[in-house]
């Protein structure tokens, strides 16, 4: 008997890419007359998720009885598509906070922004784009808020909407003036 080969290597699906995938379908079969089919389809969506969601929870649950400097299990939550399913199966150890910081610091060399407010009871992120030094135009702003909130969609899925605001928008202090008064009647002799 020979040694099984390792499989060949992939690319590893995206959990946004994947979650929408599987939206759609669910939709083009929710439209269909066959409603059986459609309710068919939802019950092995549900049985898979509950049946991966138990694998995964057992490898976490080994995985933290040993973290040691962070070893396999730091490895495991640096992994997008890792640190998506134990997100998607609730069984990510950071809090949101830690995932939103994750998230951003995934993206932030190419395209910084700093956190404004996270609203956890209506998932609305609000972010500040930070000065990246780029030409400003409207092309640059779009792809990094796209790549922004990929990656927020992958670690903190809570986020549901993101709210942008300028990096100068931020609130200066009001300028004070001083200059010479012109003389008044009280003071004029």
């Amino acid at each position: 008997m020979s040694a099984p080969t390792a499989p060949e290597q992939t690319a590893a699906p995206n959990a946004e890419a994947t979650g929408r995938r599987v939206e759609e379908v669910l939709d083009r079969l929710a439209r269909r007359e066959d409603r059986e089919a459609s309710a068919a389809a939802e019950e092995l969506v549900r049985a898979l998720m509950d049946f991966y969601g138990a694998g995964l929870a057992r490898i976490a649950h080994l995985l933290q009885r040993d973290k040691g400097d962070g070893g396999p299990w730091a490895a495991l939550l640096g992994d997008e598509l890792v640190a998506g399913l134990l997100v998607l199966h609730d069984l990510h150890p950071e809090d949101t906070a830690a995932r939103i910081d994750l998230a951003l610091d995934s993206v932030r060399r190419r395209h910084p922004a700093d956190v404004a407010e996270f609203a956890a009871d209506t998932g609305v992120l609000r972010l500040r784009s930070a000065d990246s030094g780029g030409c400003g135009c409207p092309s640059t702003s779009q792809a990094a808020q796209q790549a922004v909130e990929a990656a927020l969609s992958c670690f903190a899925p809570e986020v549901t909407a993101v709210q942008w605001e300028a990096a100068d928008a931020r609130t200066e202090p009001p300028l004070l003036q001083i200059s010479s008064r012109p003389p008044t009647a009280a003071t004029v002799s």
